[in-house]
């Protein structure tokens, strides 16, 4: 058999794609012009699809001390946190970003991918077993496979579904560990944390929570869904990702337990990647500092979350989820009418997420926004003003029916 043989499924689906008389489902930036705008085939373009909530990146103070360590440290450290990699600014980072989230430990990972792998691999092993949210994402499911634990899904947000399967499981040996998502980065619905603490107090597994899409976003300190609950002490462990309202690129993990630090000696993906550069690790700590310093950037967000949900909503879409959030999806009823809808808005100019199966909950197909802190309300009523006019009436489809 074909080493490669797995692939001609995706071979297939980008026959099909292109049959319809499209071209690919990807984007080149040619000329990033701010955290909201782009040059995308030769067209100014909206970006309405890159996670960047507090809309940071292009902040001068952040900018500045990225270019200031890029200077003074070099390019790169060559090397992982267990050899030559540790710089100081590691360990400054690790501290500063652990008394933002009110924990006792922080670790810093090259990327949010690595954070995930490295945390549920590292907090669990052979004899224990995780518990997961069907929606999780990827990055979750890769590190419960890396972990060798057994691995239990429960419905959605359902707590009473994750309750029934502990009790199923009393009888199983080793530690039990829950996953669940502060806010679900498809559909942009969140954890009903409170249902889930009453149900980790009935059993005494412990609790992490992915604050990828909810860090810098949700929360009196914007440490994401634990601290807008005002649940904190009751979660275990914090993991998340700096490439989106931090606007860099690395992941973290945090918690408070007596051990924690020696987690370093047991996550592979920490042990054996090298570290972050000392200029995203800069960036990363100007940015943090940032949000520390301006939760108008919040008020903000959420200002423009909910003009975008309003929007969609009253042009009678098919939303995500029920509330407004920085995740605003639009269900889409095929993949060939997402295909040629996605295609229309990106030559109209704006720039959304497309998400098809089977990376999406549920097999289903979605145009997905993030909205930003940065975005105007001119841009926000544009993108509305698109929807309308592509994915409201349809037109979109004009091009998938030729």
């Amino acid at each position: 058999m074909d080493l490669l043989a797995k692939l001609q499924g995706i071979a297939e689906r980008h026959a099909r794609v292109r049959a319809l008389g499209l071209e690919g489902i990807g984007v080149v930036n040619e000329q990033i012009l701010s955290p909201t705008r782009a040059i995308i085939d030769g067209r100014e373009t909206i970006l309405a699809g890159t996670n960047t909530y507090m809309g940071i990146t292009f902040d001068p103070d952040c900018i500045a001390a990225g270019q200031k360590a890029l200077a003074e440290f070099g390019t790169g450290t060559t090397g992982s946190r267990i050899a030559n990699g540790s710089f100081a600014m590691h360990g400054q980072l690790e501290r500063e970003f652990a008394r933002f989230l009110g924990r006792k430990h922080c670790i810093v990972f090259t990327t949010g991918y690595q954070a995930n792998l490295g945390m549920m691999s590292g907090l669990a092993g052979p004899r224990d077993t995780i518990y997961l949210d069907a929606d999780s994402h990827s990055s979750i499911y890769d590190g419960c496979t890396l972990s060798g634990a057994k691995l239990v899904r429960f419905r959605h947000n359902d707590a009473a579904d994750l309750d029934k399967r502990l009790s199923r499981g009393e009888g199983d040996g080793g530690g039990k560990l829950v996953v669940l998502e502060g806010i679900y980065s498809m559909l942009g619905d969140r954890a009903p944390l409170a249902d889930f603490i009453a149900v980790k107090k009935k059993h005494g597994f412990q609790l992490l929570v992915d604050e990828a899409h909810s860090f810098g976003v949700l929360g009196e300190n914007g440490r994401g869904l634990a601290d807008e609950a005002g649940l904190e002490q009751d979660v275990d462990f914090l993991v998340g990702t700096f490439s989106k309202s931090v606007g860099a690129i690395g992941g973290f993990g945090a918690g408070d337990h007596p051990y924690f630090e020696y987690l370093r000696y047991a996550m592979r993906p920490y042990m054996f990647t090298a570290s972050s550069s000392p200029a995203s690790i800069a960036t990363s700590l100007a940015a943090i500092r940032k949000l520390a310093a301006e939760p108008q950037r919040r008020k903000k967000l959420k200002e423009n979350s909910a003009r975008l949900f309003e929007g969609f909503r009253s042009l009678g879409l098919d939303l995500g989820c029920g509330v407004a959030s920085p995740v605003v999806a639009v269900r889409c009823p095929d993949e060939p009418s997402t295909l040629a809808m996605w295609h229309a808005l990106l030559r109209a100019g704006v720039y959304v997420n497309i998400a098809l199966p089977p990376g999406t909950p549920n097999k289903l197909c979605l145009l997905r926004c993030s909205v930003s802190a940065a975005h105007s309300e001119a841009e926000i009523d544009r993108i509305i003003g698109l929807f309308s006019e592509v994915v409201a009436q349809g037109h979109g489809r004009k091009v998938a029916n030729g």
